[in-house]
């Protein structure tokens, strides 16, 4: 059982869990029931019992690269570059249609959300355009914003990707921080980290702005860092934690502070909204980055991840069960709890919250 104060948890290395634990500890309109936890990684530790997963999973997405060398490396990269924000403004938990959305369709198959992003690079390459190069898409003068804009083209008319202009600028800027200070690719900051994520994690918010997901809350600075977590996240599962995917401290890094995950955890009752909360999101109104609301949902989010991983933990050693699952971590549950999300999209039934950032 888990006690409510501090000294019961050991909080690591990684500041971001740390301000997580802050964040629910001051929480007023989102609460984590111990009660819902339990329950929650009962289900989730069945399921994925059933399923087997593990990072061997995040190669089946079809999409996804395949190989492990340094060009998937790039893939990886620009992709979890611009992993944020691709919810419609018609988008709600109980319209699935994708007519009105930002969609491609690519050989035959439409993709909405990040797998539009991630066929659209796919289409782009297929094209002819290497878009995952850095030293091509860190000059306007090599690609153009039009070529940009083309690349990301939706198959639909009508519909863009969202924030089109915040993304080319995330292009450029990370594209001439890798060409001038990492001879041109993140393999170099890869090899810097000394096989550490979090010393990889502090060279990516150190030197890529547009990473930097952090804001003040009751006068302490807390930080999520979603995207700059998920692609170290995302390199360790297609590596399956070796070659450039090896880190010795993977299991510091935490649940991935998004939109869609916080909506899974409220239906698996791993966290609860205050009826002023529900409302707001019943009204599908717009949280500002950096709002309390916003920052106790994603807050709560990855520290209930976190309980739920030592819950988990707990019960396959007590159950004597290690070879069930080879790996129990925060990359793994969030990566399980974001594919459920997926697969239940018609039963969740509260409202995503609504938040435009280029960090998630």
């Amino acid at each position: 059982m888990y006690q409510t104060d501090s000294s019961s948890f050991k909080l690591g290395l990684n500041p971001v869990l740390k301000s997580a634990y802050f964040i629910s500890k001051n929480s007023q309109d989102v609460q984590i029931p111990l009660d819902g936890i339990y329950q929650a990684s009962s289900k989730i530790y069945n399921l994925m019992k059933i399923k087997k997963y593990s990072t061997s999973n995040w190669k089946k997405h079809d999409l996804h690269p395949k190989t492990t060398d340094e060009k998937t490396i790039d893939w990886i990269f620009l992709v979890d570059l611009l992993n944020f924000s691709f919810w419609s403004d018609l988008d709600k938990a109980t319209d699935t249609s994708n007519n009105q959305k930002f969609s491609i369709t690519f050989k035959n198959h439409q993709y909405t959300g990040y797998w539009a992003l991630c066929a659209a690079i796919n289409r782009s390459i297929e094209e002819g355009t290497p878009i995952t190069t850095p030293s091509l898409y860190a000059s306007e003068n090599v690609l153009s914003d039009q070529a940009i804009h083309h690349i990301f083209r939706s198959s639909l008319p009508n519909t863009q990707i969202p924030l089109l202009k915040e993304r080319i600028r995330c292009i450029r800027e990370a594209g001439k921080v890798l060409t001038t200070k990492f001879d041109g690719s993140f393999i170099n900051c890869i090899k810097v980290s000394n096989k550490s994520c979090l010393n990889l994690l502090k060279i990516i918010i150190d030197n890529f702005p547009c990473f930097r997901d952090e804001i003040m809350f009751l006068g302490e600075r807390v930080c999520f860092y979603k995207r700059a977590q998920i692609l170290i996240a995302d390199i360790w599962a297609c590596f399956e934690g070796k070659g450039y995917g090896e880190f010795k401290d993977i299991d510091e890094i935490t649940m991935f502070a998004d939109y869609r995950v916080p909506q899974a955890l409220h239906y698996l009752s791993a966290i609860k909204y205050s009826d002023n909360l529900m409302k707001t999101l019943e009204r599908c109104e717009l949280l500002e980055y950096g709002s309390r609301l916003e920052v106790e949902i994603r807050g709560c989010s990855i520290w209930a991840v976190e309980l739920l991983k030592r819950e988990i933990m707990r019960m396959i050693e007590q159950e004597n069960e290690q070879n069930v699952l080879p790996v129990v971590n925060a990359i793994i549950l969030d990566f399980f709890i974001w594919d459920f999300a997926k697969e239940h999209i018609n039963e969740l039934e509260v409202e995503f919250h609504r938040t435009r950032s280029i960090y998630y």
